[in-house]
């Protein structure tokens, strides 16, 4: 039944969303309502008003044994007898139109039964004990589920605690949410017979929290449609106005479009590539967001094109003919294929460019990628699962779980409140864009856009991320407040103390609700202490060590062994910068300074530049032949007990000498430590450096790079 048959608030042509349906059987409320009527039919066949269900069921599943969605609609239909919906139908139309909505995404058939008997035990005699006498524990289940859900008032006070034990159903069998949103759509089909203000509270809670939904559970089909319905209430005058944009390009001479799909054939066919290449034309609100973003439209505007393969390798053989017979837009290339969408969702994204400069978007997916992205969830099964998974009547008893789901049951549980629960949800929800980034093992973690490496933490570890530190970011060291971007590879660097925790600081940087939730929840547990010796974050490690002092950022020059570099000024005393503590064989240079001492310094030392703009005259310099060398080494690394010990005897052991040690106060959990070493020739500094990186907690040692002014 299409929204405009029993909607007289939307008037106008057929949605492009009915379009692309074209062929699909839909729903004829009169007929079903004289089948109803006419009560069930004989035991031994099936009757009239489900075979519409009957026949797109059997598309999917052709050997399905439909003798359970009989008896549910006979059970239905006597328990709803009598009863009229507000359009004036039987009431068994509705149900009946909700399974039909299932039946077409290809929802098997305890989905169906379910969705058949989804309103008795809450409008009728019928108990949840005589569901599952007749119909088994799993139809039980999820008829206890819709019905939990109907009784959901979403402007409630009490709305945030029942729609969590909504979405806490939902998550242990994801076919009550997909009966929810069948249910939602027949409605808001249905919904002019209704007051314009209820029209328009039930618009706004299905845009804020039920198309969301249904974009991270995967059903396009049902999302698409329930927008066009919602912004056709809600937006009447633009509604109006993308119609009147569609009339007018439907009467423009010729099909852009079409002429772009037979030439996208003509190049696959010669590729020898079997493509099944279809126009998908726009829904309504895809429209107004192009006329929005782009202003005035061209042809190629109102839909995209999408090409259907047999194989995931022939969706990149389909890419590759693309982009070489017409012009690539690189920027709109997106491989969901590589890197899957958080609701299941692959496909290639690109754009190609025709001679007379019309872009055309095109979709590349395989059949199997094209129903889970229309139907998503409600296909229940795992479609990438091997079949040796899959019962054989083709059931899972555990219907697949998208990434999104799985993590919205894990922080609804460490939620402290319904209220933190249900704010949180609300934020998640209106976050409309999903990065990728790739962990250290090579898996990947959707984050939304804008997180940050403290949103990453808590993705890959849960509440074990507490215990985060740091990150590297692309193989560079970044804080936890570092923001990612899509591709971004993250390692994440774990402190050694259990009982640390995190700061409330990380509250700014943190996007998700799992992060969000596990932090406060965190932090209430543990109340700052009235003492300020111990800072808020608690993450202040203890490292045993030498008694420390300020690091000295004037870094004093030292004398060079007398063989140790050779300067083209006779008899001048000869200093190595304490900034750079160059040692053969870097890049040197020289300057004379105050008092007929030559300093030197590497090539890239800061300070060179300094010398060299107050006029400082470089010094012809080259290494000597001395061994021994003496440089400065900094070593970062999370703190815990006999570190410093540690790293000590690390260095003894390759026979370099400490001339000094410094231990900064810990930061967060850091601890940075600055030595000065004395080794037997440059050629040990490479494998005391690796030697020193081994060391448990170090994760980082450099040469010093210290800022120092030019010597007067």
């Amino acid at each position: 039944m299409s929204a405009e048959a029993t909607n007289p608030a939307t008037p106008g042509p057929v949605t492009p969303g009915a379009q692309r349906r074209r062929g699909r059987p839909r729903l004829d409320l009169r007929r079903l309502g004289r089948a109803a009527l006419l009560g069930p039919a004989a035991r031994d066949r099936l009757p009239d008003a489900i075979g519409h269900v009957a026949e797109a069921h059997r598309a999917y599943y052709p050997d399905a044994d439909l003798e359970p969605l009989r008896r549910a609609y006979v059970l239905a239909e006597s328990s709803h007898r009598g009863q009229m919906r507000k359009s004036g139908e039987p009431y068994i139309t509705h149900p009946l139109a909700v399974t039909l909505i299932l039946a077409q995404l290809g929802a098997e058939i305890t989905t169906l039964t379910a969705s058949l008997l989804h309103d008795t035990v809450e409008d009728t005699d019928v108990t949840l004990d005589q569901v599952r006498a007749e119909f088994g524990d799993d139809v039980c289940y999820l008829v206890d589920g819709v019905t939990k859900l109907e009784k959901v008032d979403y402007g409630a006070a009490a709305e945030p605690e029942t729609f969590r034990k909504m979405l806490v159903a939902t998550g242990n069998d994801v076919r009550v949410m997909s009966i929810k949103l069948a249910d939602r759509l027949h409605n808001m089909r249905t919904l002019g017979v209704m007051r314009p203000e209820k029209q328009a509270r039930i618009a706004k809670v299905t845009r804020d929290v039920l198309i969301p939904l249904a974009e991270r559970l995967g059903v396009q089909a049902l999302k698409t449609e329930l927008e066009d319905l919602v912004f056709a209430i809600l937006h009447p005058e633009e509604c109006a106005q993308v119609k009147a944009l569609i009339a007018a390009n439907s009467a423009c001479p010729g099909d852009r479009l079409e002429e772009v799909a037979d030439a996208v054939r003509a190049v696959l066919r010669d590729a020898g590539i079997q493509a099944e290449v279809l126009i998908r034309p726009r829904h309504f609100v895809s429209v107004h967001r192009v006329h929005r973003k782009r202003g005035e439209l061209r042809g190629t505007d109102f839909g995209r094109l999408l090409v259907l393969v047999g194989e995931d390798a022939d969706c990149y053989g389909v890419l590759g003919e693309l982009h070489t017979c017409f012009t690539p837009v690189v920027s709109e290339f997106k491989d969901f294929i590589a890197v899957p969408k958080f609701n299941l969702y692959q496909s290639l994204h690109t754009a190609v460019a025709g001679a007379d400069g019309e872009v055309a978007e095109v979709l590349i997916r395989t059949h199997q990628m094209h129903r889970v992205a229309e139907a998503g969830v409600v296909t229940l099964r795992n479609p990438y699962a091997p079949v040796s998974d899959e019962p054989v009547d083709g059931e899972r008893a555990d219907p697949t779980r998208p990434g999104w789901l799985s993590r919205l049951l894990d922080w609804q549980q460490a939620a402290p409140d319904p209220d933190t629960f249900w704010s949180t949800l609300r934020e998640d929800l209106a976050q409309d864009r999903e990065i990728a980034v790739f962990r250290q093992d090579g898996g990947t973690l959707g984050l939304p856009a804008g997180a940050s490496c403290v949103d990453a933490a808590y993705a890959q570890y849960g509440e074990d991320a507490h215990a985060c530190i740091g990150a590297r970011v692309n193989g560079r060291l970044a804080t936890l407040s570092t923001v990612l971007r899509d591709g971004d590879s993250v390692e994440l660097l774990m402190g050694q103390d259990p009982a640390s925790g995190p700061s409330r600081e990380w509250l700014e940087h943190a996007r998700t609700p799992a992060a969000r939730i596990a932090i406060r929840r965190w932090l209430t547990a543990h109340p700052d202490p009235a003492t300020p010796a111990a800072p808020p974050s608690g993450r202040r490690a203890q490292v045993p060590a030498a008694a420390t002092r300020p690091q000295d950022d004037s870094a004093p020059e030292r004398p060079a062994p007398a063989s140790a570099v050779v300067v083209d000024r006779e008899g001048a005393t000869v200093r190595l910068a304490g900034c750079c503590t160059p040692v053969a064989p870097d890049d040197i240079t020289a300057f004379s300074v105050r008092g007929g001492v030559v300093t030197v310094h590497r090539v890239e030392c800061p300070a060179v530049e300094r010398m060299k703009a107050v006029g400082r005259a470089e010094v012809g310099v080259r290494w000597g032949d001395s061994a021994e060398c003496r440089v400065t080494l900094i070593a970062e690394s999370f703190g815990r007990a006999h570190l410093l010990a540690d790293l000590t005897e690390a260095i003894a052991l390759e026979g370099v000498a400490i001339i000094s040690a410094t231990v900064e106060p810990p930061t967060q959990q850091r601890v940075r430590h600055t030595y000065t070493l004395q080794l037997p020739d440059a050629g040990h500094l490479p494998g005391l450096m690796r030697a020193m990186r081994k060391v448990p907690g170090v994760y980082d040692v450099s040469r010093a790079q210290h800022p120092a002014a030019a010597t007067s």
